[in-house]
């Protein structure tokens, strides 16, 4: 192919190799130049014109492109028309994307004019999903070059159809893990095998035994389900663990335990009676994609997962901070300060409108002689948690009022009426930068007293994971719930008025829980329930 610029009259036949711009005239890049183009050039006052021309044995760009696309193309790909050098390649059913990686990088070698391009392999894909493009960088390229491409584009991309239908789920259950911990995890689990067109037809609630584990298997296996997923009460630590041995005393075997994937590190692969069993590792009950997610739409689609497969997701493989990694920080200097050198600031709710009293705002009602917000702010003050930041929102400057001459500093919420994250939100923000964490506490909750506040804070503890702290009555989750810096910043995109449950629920891994009292699940939300802390404290 020659290229260079040459008079407008020696043009003709040529490709315009700059889009021209010339008072009305507007020639654009890969114009062939024919008799008007070069006479509106010339009217345009245009004397030399840089374009590229073809000899022998070139092919014009979009002929190769359209050429090698239609050569890679595999079962379940379409390709669109060549146009500008590049021709796309698009999904034409739902499922993952298989590719040649040898293959394309063979493709890539033969010559920096030719290059082709795709998604990640095994990327899930819809149809309409654009999945690899082939580009012909020049205008033209040599034939003996794209002969050579030709030679290796056989099939190096095609999709893989979900096949799998019927899942079964066996959750297993150990004392403290709550019902509304599974019915999520089911949720989630159904969310994801939506769009491959799978459904959960069996589910199974088990003790964390091993042989309850076995005939769970058993049982839905019998019931037709193509692949089985197990949800551990206890993440599976070792290949002799329950969920392990479960899966050999049914007659399987594991491929895999452990995955170069995090989140998903403890996810295990095995099979019993030729379909496939899941252990799923705890980020699995979080709708956040990790590594469960890559294993699982291979296994949707019937394609096999081996123990090398797994190895090499490593590159790539490193999906999100994983929060419960220990972070550097520096050794206290002050023996009184909080456990692990940690600087725990508190921000206590105090904006509601009390819309479930009837009425009165409850954060004023009197027990003992003082307002109920202030039993709840003199208690954190006499915690080892500070600086203290109270969050205002109805009737302000009487909550203030309520708390005069305590050491404490106010932010206002004007949009306290949209729920309970704005709170949550307008406090975070207000604290100052040096603070490890935060514990959250109601404002409507007088008997959480400074000890379980210290008890609390004592096990906030992110060398050992321990970033987000919650009281447990019975199993039962309560408040207040200390909070590690690093989840700030989606503290503070929260929304509506269920305040940070999702995201304790996506971090599980990340939860330590302290045994407490009823105080930490009772909070005063109807007029019965007021009188009945008032009750209990005046009458203790």
């Amino acid at each position: 192919m020659k290229f260079g610029p040459v008079p407008v009259a020696e043009a003709t036949g040529a490709i315009v190799v700059h889009t021209v711009r010339r008072g009305g005239l507007v020639l654009k890049k890969g114009t062939v130049i024919g008799a008007a183009e070069a006479a509106a050039l010339e009217a345009a006052g245009v004397d030399e014109i840089v374009v590229a021309r073809l000899q022998a044995g070139d092919v014009p760009e979009d002929a190769a492109a359209g050429a090698i696309a239609a050569a890679a193309a595999g079962p379940g790909i379409r390709v669109d028309k060549a146009f500008t050098g590049r021709a796309n390649l698009f999904a034409d059913a739902a499922g993952v994307l298989v590719v040649d990686r040898d293959g394309v990088d063979r493709l890539n070698a033969v010559d920096p004019d030719i290059t082709f391009a795709t998604l990640p392999a095994y990327a899930p894909v819809v149809v309409g999903t654009m999945v690899a493009t082939a580009k012909i960088i020049p205008f033209a390229v040599d034939g003996a070059a794209r002969d050579a491409a030709l030679a290796i584009s056989s099939g190096l991309v095609r999709v893989a159809p979900y096949r799998v239908k019927k899942v079964a789920v066996v959750s297993t259950l150990l004392p403290g893990l709550a019902d509304k911990v599974i019915e999520k995890t089911l949720r989630v689990t159904a969310e994801r095998l939506a769009p491959a067109g799978a459904t959960i037809v069996a589910e199974r609630k088990v003790p964390h035994e091993t042989e309850a584990v076995t005939q769970a298997i058993a049982s839905v296996l019998a019931d037709g389900a193509e692949l089985v997923i197990v949800f551990g009460a206890s993440a599976i630590a070792d290949r002799r663990d329950v969920i392990p041995a479960a899966v050999e005393a049914a007659g399987g075997h594991i491929a895999r335990f452990g995955m170069p994937v995090d989140p998903g590190n403890l996810l295990m692969i095995a099979e019993v009676g030729g379909r496939p069993v899941l252990g799923a590792p705890g980020c699995a009950r979080s709708p956040k994609e990790n590594g469960f997610d890559w294993v699982l739409a291979r296994l949707l689609c019937g394609l096999p997962v081996t123990s090398e497969d797994v190895a090499g997701m490593g590159v790539g493989g490193l999906l999100m901070e994983i929060v419960t990694r220990p972070q550097p920080r520096e050794e206290p200097s002050d023996p009184a300060a909080p456990p692990h050198g940690t600087k725990i600031a508190a921000v206590v709710l105090a904006a509601g409108r009390s819309t479930r009293m009837g009425g009165p705002n409850k954060l004023l009602a009197e027990i003992g002689g003082r307002p109920l917000v202030r039993i709840v702010v003199d208690a954190v003050l006499a915690s080892q948690a500070g600086p203290i930041v109270v969050v205002t929102g109805h009737q302000r400057d009487r909550v203030r009022a309520a708390l005069a001459n305590l050491p404490v500093s106010f932010v206002h919420n004007p949009d306290y009426a949209e729920g309970l994250s704005t709170s949550v939100k307008a406090g975070i923000a207000a604290l100052p930068e040096e603070v490890d964490g935060a514990i959250v506490c109601l404002g409507d909750m007088p008997q959480v007293d400074p000890d379980l506040i210290d008890r609390l804070i004592a096990a906030f503890d992110p060398e050992k994971g321990a970033l987000i702290v919650i009281p447990t009555v019975e199993g039962k989750r309560g408040n207040p719930v200390v909070w590690s810096r690093r989840f700030f910043a989606e503290l503070g995109r929260l929304t509506g008025d269920i305040g940070a449950r999702n995201l304790i629920a996506t971090y599980q891994e990340a939860v330590a829980e302290v045994p407490a009292a009823a105080a930490a699940a009772t909070d005063v939300d109807t007029a019965e329930a007021l009188a009945a802390v008032k009750a209990e404290i005046e009458g203790g």
